[in-house]
């Protein structure tokens, strides 16, 4: 792997190991298993061997009488030859009576074990013996030894002969097989080593370059640089924390651009106030003004003051609403009579305008809510309603109850909106394209804020537009105050 500063590069290393260390404690394993099962299948051929030939010299020797009759000679012949054992029998005393060297000249030097040993016959006259014996032949390469005792007797008589047998095999093939074993396994794990290093190597390199592009795209949100997004065509719980982070970064985008448009209009909307208040203030103060219009002046300047004490009231709100400082005084209050109260404060902009008010005579709605806030919603929808209805259009209200909540909504005959403005409506500080004309003394908060209290409430504010004929904004709020604590 390239990258050696990767933390993959370690877990790579690390993995490496831990297979090639399972891999060696499989090969001793299975090497031992195997030569255990090989070794055990030789021995139990080798007592088969030795238990058969016992038989068969049972019955050659009941018909002959003689251990070293020409058909016994040929069946321990035939025994030896086949599987190059060496088969002895003992006499009760352990002395030789049948060996190789009774009918060719022996294979292998047997002088030594002419005899067996007494400690031998004591312990066969107990339990028969199987397993490896250097006691007599290749010290440096023990052959496996079968050894037991079993009487003989011949027809018509009535003493059996006590004999031992002794049958040794070489233990080499044991050894080989052993050997070939473990070159099987390991031309095996060095294919499956090879095999899991490349795979390994190539899903971390995989890795280690995810990791490099994740850090590298981190480190560009980090300078505010969120051109890019973190790759999710990745498997496993990195997809989940690609797509956290690439979410992270796009709201805090959003959010530095929100900031950044936030800060614009707010320049702006000061900015504006501010010049007309300095200047006309500059010309009482120099002359400029004569002190006959001075007054009307002085009108303007406290209008626009007020201008600004309700843009910064409006911006210190939407920071409590955001902050989650502010606490509703929930009670029950009467929203019929409350949107008459409100509408009552535009009544000189109704009939200057001649509008047509319908809806106000329903019957009376209930609400668990808090008054203020409800009426600075309500205030909003009707300011904005009576600055945008036509001349001479209707604002019409509505007043419902919908499976527990509360439906106030106000229409207005006019230009509406369009799709597009319906969906930035609610957005701060927005103005739609037809209402910058009309609209010189908005802040573009209003709406803003109006959702901001009627989510505080667990409720919705929608809009809804036909463009060219109307536009209507409906409050819905749960009407108890359980749905409003929840």
């Amino acid at each position: 792997m390239n990258n050696k500063s990767s933390s993959y590069f370690k877990l790579f290393r690390k993995t490496l190991f831990v297979v090639f260390s399972l891999l060696v404690l499989l090969g001793v394993m299975v090497v031992s298993v195997s030569t255990a099962l090989y070794k055990s299948y030789r021995f139990d051929a080798l007592k088969e061997t030795g238990d058969l030939f016992a038989e068969c010299l049972k019955n050659s020797y009941s018909h002959s009488g003689n251990i070293k009759d020409t058909g016994i000679l040929e069946l321990h012949s035939n025994f030896t030859s086949k599987d190059d054992n060496i088969i002895i029998i003992y006499d009760e005393y352990g002395n030789a009576v049948l060996s190789e060297r009774d009918y060719t000249e022996p294979s292998v030097n047997i002088n030594e074990f002419q005899t067996m040993s007494e400690s031998m016959r004591e312990r066969l006259d107990k339990k028969d013996f199987l397993d490896f014996d250097t006691s007599i032949i290749s010290r440096e390469e023990p052959y496996i030894l079968y050894a037991s005792q079993f009487f003989i007797k011949q027809e018509n008589t009535e003493l059996p002969q006590l004999v031992y047998i002794a049958v040794y095999d070489q233990s080499s093939d044991i050894n080989l097989f052993t050997l070939k074993m473990v070159l099987l396994y390991t031309a095996l794990a060095v294919i499956g080593m090879t095999l899991v290093y490349f795979i390994l190597k190539r899903a971390f390199r995989r890795q280690a370059a995810y990791e490099y592009d994740f850090m590298r795209i981190s480190e560009m949100y980090a300078r505010g640089d969120f051109t890019e997004t973190i790759p999710t065509d990745v498997s496993g719980i990195n997809r989940e924390i690609a797509a956290s982070v690439n979410t992270v970064a796009a709201n805090v985008a959003k959010s530095e651009e929100t900031s950044k448009t936030f800060i614009a209009n707010v320049s702006h909307e000061l900015r504006t106030p501010m010049t007309t208040i300095g200047g006309f203030v500059d010309g009482i103060l120099d002359g400029t003004i004569p002190k006959s219009r001075q007054n009307e002046y002085l009108v303007l300047v406290s209008n626009e003051i007020k201008r600004l004490k309700i843009l910064i009231s409006s911006m210190l709100n939407m920071s409590r609403f955001e902050t989650g400082t502010l606490k509703p005084n929930f009670k029950e209050t009467n929203l019929t009579d409350l949107v008459i109260k409100t509408v009552l404060m535009f009544e000189k902009k109704i009939d200057d305008k001649h509008l047509e008010v319908e809806g106000l005579g329903s019957p009376r709605v209930d609400a668990v809510v808090d008054a203020d806030l409800i009426q600075q919603v309500i205030y909003n929808l009707v300011e904005n309603a009576v600055k945008f209805i036509n001349e001479r259009g209707t604002l019409t209200f509505n007043f419902e109850k919908v499976n527990g909540e509360v439906h106030v909504a106000v229409r207005n005959t006019g230009e509406g909106l369009t799709d597009t403005e319906i969906q930035q409506v609610f957005d701060r500080f927005y103005k739609t394209d037809s209402s910058r004309g009309k609209d010189t003394t908005g802040l573009g908060l209003g709406l803003a804020i109006s959702r901001k209290i009627v989510h505080l409430h667990n409720g919705h504010i929608v809009v809804k537009s036909v463009h060219g004929e109307y536009t209507e904004f409906e409050i819905q709020i749960p009407d108890n105050l359980e749905e409003q604590k929840g």
